[in-house]
């Protein structure tokens, strides 16, 4: 019998990181989503990955 329910991804995002930032920056990075039009998770990815240069 098919399994039922959502498919698999193929790069599943499983690591979970909590970090604790000031207020400044935390708004900083709202508006920058705002503007973006993205989630606060995808823009520190972005953030992330221009820190290792990809």
């Amino acid at each position: 019998m098919k399994k039922i329910g959502r498919p698999k991804a193929d790069n599943p995002k499983d690591v979970d990181i909590r970090v604790r930032i000031e207020s400044d920056i935390h708004n900083e990075l709202l508006e920058y989503c705002k503007k973006e039009n993205i989630t606060r998770a995808e823009a520190i990815r972005r953030g992330i990955r221009k820190l290792l240069g990809k």
